[in-house]
This record gives C-alpha cells, sequence and structure tokens, in this order.
C-alpha cells in the first residue's frame, strides 16, 4: 500500500470512528433530554394530581410516569386517565385488594399462571383462553384486577412491565366473551398503563379470528405493538428469542412448572 493510500486510509478510519463517537454522543443527549421532559413532567402533574386528589401524594414518580407514557407525556390527558384511575380504585376495590374469597368461580376455572422471568427480567404469565368460561362479568373484572395486582406485585426492583404468552388451544364459542375481553382491555389500558411488555398470542384457533375482529379497534395503538401471533411450528423457537429455557414453562419446552396466580 503506497503511503498516500495508507494515509487515506487512517484518515478515513479515524474520521469514522469519530463518527460513531459523535453518534454515540448525541443519543446520550437524546437520552438525558427526554429523561429531563419526563421529570419535570411527572413533577407538573404531581403538583397538578395533588389540587384534584390529595390521595395522590402516595403514589410514585414511577406511576405517575407510566400514566404520563401512556398519554405520549400529554401532562392533561395523564392526569384525566389517573384521576380516573384513583376513582376506580377507590370505588372497585375498597379495600385495597381483591380478595380470592370474592371471585371463587373464576380461580376454580385455572386459568391463569405465572412463573419464571424473561431475558429482560420481567415476569411470564401465561393465561389458558380456552378455560374461560363466562357468568358473572363483574366478578371477572375483579379477577383480573386481582391478577394484575399478584403480578405487579412479583416484578422484580426496577421492573415495570411483564411478558404474557396467551394460548388459546382448545378455544371455542363456549370460551367466547367479547364483553369481558373488553372489561379486561379496558382496567389493563386505563388503570395498569405501560404494565404489558409483550403479549405472545399462541395456539390460535380461526374462529378466534371473529372474535378479535370486534376487539381489535379498541386496542390502543401502544398495546398493539405489543402483540403477537405465533404460528405453532414457530412457538419454542420464537419463545425462546425472549425467554430463556430455564425459564420457560414446561408445557413450552423449558424447564419451570406453571404456578396458579392465587398461590404466588
Amino acid at each position: 500500500m503506497s503511503s498516500y493510500l495508507r494515509q487515506k486510509f487512517q484518515l478515513s478510519s479515524l474520521w469514522s470512528s469519530a463518527s460513531e463517537d459523535e453518534k454515540e454522543t448525541d443519543e446520550v443527549r437524546e437520552e438525558d433530554t427526554s429523561e429531563e421532559i419526563e421529570r419535570s413532567k411527572i413533577k407538573t402533574m404531581r403538583a397538578l394530581l395533588l389540587t384534584q386528589d390529595p390521595s395522590s401524594k402516595d403514589v410514585d414518580d414511577f406511576m405517575i410516569r407510566r400514566f404520563l407514557r401512556a398519554r405520549d407525556l400529554d401532562i392533561d390527558k395523564a392526569s384525566t386517565l389517573f384521576l380516573k384511575y384513583l376513582s376506580w380504585r377507590k370505588e372497585f376495590v375498597p379495600n385495597g385488594s381483591i380478595s380470592p374469597s370474592e371471585i371463587p368461580n373464576e380461580l376454580a376455572h385455572d386459568k391463569l399462571f405465572m412463573q419464571g422471568h424473561d431475558k429482560l427480567g420481567r415476569p411470564v404469565v401465561v393465561v389458558y383462553g380456552g378455560r374461560h368460561k363466562p357468568k358473572d362479568l363483574q366478578e371477572f373484572k375483579r379477577f383480573v384486577t386481582f391478577s394484575l395486582d399478584k403480578i405487579c406485585a412479583r416484578m422484580p426492583s426496577g421492573q415495570e412491565k411483564f411478558l404474557c404468552i396467551g394460548d388459546l388451544e382448545g378455544w371455542g364459542y363456549a370460551s367466547s366473551d367479547v364483553r369481558g375481553y373488553l372489561a379486561a382491555l379496558s382496567i389493563l389500558q386505563d388503570c395498569y398503563p405501560e404494565r404489558l411488555g409483550k403479549l405472545f398470542i399462541v395456539h390460535v384457533p380461526y374462529i378466534f379470528m371473529t372474535a378479535w375482529k370486534v376487539v381489535y379497534p379498541f386496542i390502543d395503538s401502544r398495546t398493539k405493538k405489543k402483540i403477537i401471533f405465533v404460528e405453532d411450528k414457530k412457538l419454542r423457537s420464537t419463545l425462546l428469542c425472549d425467554i430463556d429455557e430455564s425459564q420457560l414453562p414446561e408445557t413450552y419446552g423449558g424447564k419451570l412448572p406453571l404456578v396458579p396466580i392465587q398461590d404466588c
């Protein structure tokens, strides 16, 4: 290589390296700026909430941040949603938590389990949709709240989301419950925003798509991005991308037995 070409190559490498360093520096600056904006909005939203509902003083910044993110950092919209949540919580969960004695029929179906964590440290939840038998909508809504509270309580420090596997094996018209699905969706999106990290829907029967078409328009854009339909032939390999085999439920070829949500 000639001296000229060698110098040109070295300069090119230096420019490339400098460009990468600048890119990383810009990304760090953008992240810092984003965090500063969130901190400022959290402080402003907290002050606004206190004027509307003094009980909001008991919630932490992470909770306020989740509601902000759910409304694209719009303080007014996030505050409206949060105040609605506080009102719902006082009315629907007056004792602070749902007791298993309030949801005996739902628990008897053994349809929701939790065990292990994915590669990001998020709790892994498995829901068997085919075991759902619609009966009492209010009890089902209490069951959804009970389950989400349990899931959130099991999250390790620093983690705010969970990964869910929605297994529809055996699902048929007897399990179809559009009213229940919409109620559960409303609770998840409006009362536990930014808690769902990812949802794998597996073993999907063709007839399920009829119910799905009804529910889909009510799913917000942020939640839609987290939903993945998985083909049976790619099930295990897809799950292993997010969940280590040691943390994968036995039913999907992993190592962990499933634990009923009431025992978690």
